[in-house]
Formats: structure tokens, C-alpha cells, sequence
């Protein structure tokens, strides 16, 4: 099964819209299904008081509010056009989670066909009502939330239109970056056996192991910030992966994809070749003489695997044998 790997670029396009389609550039060529980006309006997401985490502080200029912050990350519906427009043209799916109701409507209008419900959002009941009756596939992250809220929000989705087969639960941590002890990725298999949902992880740990491990654990979609530039300005910048490293992150997931198979244990095509090799038979231990009983004295096991398999040892043993053997012969009965 193919995970849908999302490169997150998020607002690390800070506010600019050439950075935005390099960052588009990035995640194509690193190979990634789609691209995502955020679609709010500054006025209708915070209040003009409203403060910073500290992960946004120390990324931005002191003194900033969360609102002036946002102000300058917006991105403009001609923007999403262009860059709806450069995804096309480089074969990368455009994805963008919308903050509220109008920017969801937007997105609709632009042709989305899935949408994302970000952790901060999760008990958002207008929202997640607004949300929920388009019936669209929906992609839900559950940082910082409990398993009540987690039932909660897919019961409002459900009652408004949009079935539990369609909604993706994202298990998260909304830490920039995420402490590995904080990271609990088993949760992720508590969600899914809890509420029979698909299941992923939005990844804010450092590095690509996480995400990685996660898909080998049953993770269907894998969310990841990136940049250009980690020393950039921004309150993203510093938890993101770059390009290099985003490359490296679905080359590892794809590898990861390969290596799960399809379950039966059986010998592979390629390791064939190998079992007379690495494999022992029933040998001549020294010299037998014609009619001479074969013993636990006169046989050994040894490589190679291309004569009596030792599990026939006990049928062997007492058996008289029928010709002449030389040392380290294969034995015939």
C-alpha cells in the first residue's frame, strides 16, 4: 500500500511567491504526492492580542504579534491560483489545510477534493461541522488532543455528512520539534483500534527516522515540514526538514514500502539461489563401506544443501549403505 507522503511547506514560503514555488520545486523533485500550504485570513484567525508559542517567538522578530505575524503569511487567492498552476506544471498534487469556514469555501472553489482539519482546529465545532458537510475525504491531526476529542470530532464529521471511511486520523504531537520521549508513536495504533479509522502521523520530530518508523507501523499518511533554508526567518523554519533531507525522508518511506510485503513467509526469488549454499546435507563423516550401517560415527551434516536434508537424520541412522562412500560424499540412500 502506497502512503501518501505530504511535504508540508506551510508558511515557510514567507510570504513570498517565488520561495513558495521553489518550495513546490523541492517537494517535486524530492518526490513527495503533494504539496501543502495554509489558506487563512489573519482577521478571522486571531485576535489582534492573541501571543506566540514559543517555537513561533524564536523564529520572528520580539515584540510581534501572533496577528502581525499571519498578516504577512497569507497567501492571496491569485497566489493560490499560480501556485495551483506551477504544481500542474511540475506533477505534485496541490493541498492546502484551511483555517475557516471561508478559506475551506475557497479551497472548494479552487478544486480541492480532500480537505485537512489541523490539530488547533480539532474542537472547533462550527468548523468542523462546516467541514464535515461537504463530504469531502478528510485528513484530521490530533495534537495536543484527547481520545475524547478525538471521538468528539469524528462524531460531529459523521453527523454532517462525512463517513468514518473517509476521514484519515493523523496522530501528532504540536511541538516544534517534537521530544522523541514525547513522541508515543504506538497512540497512533490505539487511535486506529479505537475508532477503526485510517491512520498517519504529522511528523515535527527532527530528522526522518520517526516518519519513517511510523509507516512501518501502518501510518497510511505521512505529513512533514520542509524549507529551503532552516536559518531562515519564520516560525517554522527551524523544526523543518531541508531539501536534502526531504529527499532522503520518501526515499526511506518508498524503501520502507517495498520491504513490507505481502506477509507470506515464504523464500524470495532472490534468495533461492543462496539455499544450496548456505544449507548442509547428510555427508560421509570417513570412509563407508557397501552394507555398512550409516551412523551418528561414520555421517556428519554439512554444507552444501544439495543432498539428504539432516532433518532426515533419524530416518537415515540404521539404514545399511547401498554402495561405497568417500569422505564428505553426499549420502544416497
Amino acid at each position: 500500500m502506497k502512503t501518501l507522503i505530504i511535504a508540508e511547506a506551510g508558511v515557510n514560503h514567507n510570504g513570498d511567491l517565488e520561495i513558495a514555488r521553489r518550495l513546490i520545486d523541492v517537494a517535486a523533485d524530492a518526490g513527495a504526492d503533494l504539496v501543502k500550504f495554509q489558506t487563512f485570513n489573519a482577521d478571522r484567525l486571531v485576535t489582534a492580542q492573541a501571543g506566540k508559542a514559543d517555537y513561533q517567538t524564536a523564529g520572528t522578530p520580539a515584540g510581534e504579534s501572533q496577528h502581525a505575524m499571519l498578516r504577512k503569511l497569507e497567501l492571496t487567492r491569485d497566489m493560490h491560483e499560480m501556485l495551483i498552476a506551477h504544481c500542474k506544471s511540475r506533477g505534485i498534487g496541490f493541498f492546502s489545510t484551511g483555517f475557516d469556514e471561508q478559506s475551506i469555501d475557497l479551497l472548494v472553489e479552487l478544486g480541492l477534493d480532500r480537505f485537512k482539519v489541523p490539530s488547533g482546529e480539532i474542537t472547533n465545532l462550527p468548523y468542523l461541522r462546516h467541514v464535515g458537510r461537504y463530504g469531502k475525504p478528510v485528513i484530521l491531526s490530533t495534537g495536543m488532543a484527547t481520545m475524547e476529542e478525538i471521538e468528539a470530532a469524528l462524531r460531529l464529521l459523521e453527523q454532517s455528512g462525512t463517513p468514518r471511511d473517509r476521514i484519515t486520523v493523523l496522530h501528532c504531537n504540536t511541538e516544534y520539534p517534537t521530544p522523541m520521549t514525547d513522541v508515543n508513536l504506538r497512540a497512533m495504533l490505539t487511535i486506529r483500534e479505537r475508532f477503526g479509522v485510517a491512520v498517519g502521523y504529522s511528523d515535527h520530530t527532527p530528522g526522518i527516522e520517526v516518519a519513517t518508523a511510523a509507516v512501518a507501523m501502518g501510518a497510511t499518511v505521512i505529513e512533514k515540514h520542509f524549507t529551503l533554508d532552516r536559518t531562515l526567518s519564520g516560525p517554522d523554519h527551524k523544526a523543518s526538514l531541508e531539501p536534502a533531507e526531504l529527499k532522503a525522508m520518501v526515499s526511506a518511506i518508498r524503501n520502507i514500502e517495498r520491504a513490507m510485503g505481502d506477509g507470506v513467509k515464504q523464500p524470495s526469488a532472490s534468495e533461492k539461489k543462496n539455499i544450496v549454499v548456505a544449507r548442509k546435507s547428510i555427508v560421509a563423516a570417513r570412509p563407508i563401506r557397501a552394507g555398512e550401517p550409516f551412523s551418528a560415527a561414520n555421517l556428519a551434516v554439512k554444507r552444501p544443501g544439495n543432498g539428504l536434508s539432516p532433518m532426515r537424520w533419524d530416518e537415515v541412522l540404521g539404514r545399511k549403505a547401498p554402495r561405497d562412500f568417500s569422505p564428505d560424499e553426499l549420502i544416497e540412500l
